[in-house]
């Protein structure tokens, strides 16, 4: 069974407010960003979770 990402959940997705909605930060290959807009981009090789308290467990 092959794991899939969550883009929701990447470090890599972020709010574009020129734009108005999320992208992706990661410069995608033509093929990559075909997958990317169709919502198939799974098993993302640079998915990152964001985990956004990972710093502050790491102070304690």
């Amino acid at each position: 069974m092959s794991s899939k990402t969550n883009c929701e959940c990447c470090i890599n997705y972020s709010y574009d407010e020129d734009y108005n909605y999320y992208v992706c930060e990661i410069n995608l290959d033509e093929d990559e960003m075909g997958k990317f807009i169709s919502n198939s981009f799974n098993n993302c090789p640079y998915f990152q979770f964001n985990d956004e308290y990972k710093i502050v467990r790491k102070q304690m």
